[in-house]
């Protein structure tokens, strides 16, 4: 049995908290009004959604974490959505190192 990814256990805790905004236009607006800490994109996402959150996250100066597929993503959170944002910052934070130490 596969060992449960620690990242995708704690994105489903946040989504339980309603710390989580989902699909790509609303995380785009987000973004915008800067009410996210970090932007969680599949890694399988289209191109030009690709495109259009990264450049956005880039510009607002929001972190983007890339590192997991729609499917990982949709199971941990119950939603099939491959756009993401994490409104919490305490939550943002724990994301980033994650996923960061998950190479070690």
């Amino acid at each position: 049995m596969e060992k449960p990814n620690p990242f995708l256990q704690l994105l489903g805790l946040v989504r339980r908290a309603n710390q989580l905004v989902t699909g790509e236009g609303f995380v785009l607006k987000a973004i915008r009004n800067q009410s996210i800490s970090v932007v969680i994109l599949a890694s399988d996402a289209g191109p030009s959604s690709m495109k259009k959150l990264s450049d956005k996250a880039t510009f607002y100066h929001v972190d983007l974490i890339t590192a997991f597929t729609k499917e990982q993503l949709s199971q941990a959170t119950g939603m099939n959505r491959s756009a993401y944002g994490v409104k919490d910052p305490g939550f943002a934070r724990k994301l980033i190192e994650l996923v960061n130490t998950k190479g070690e």
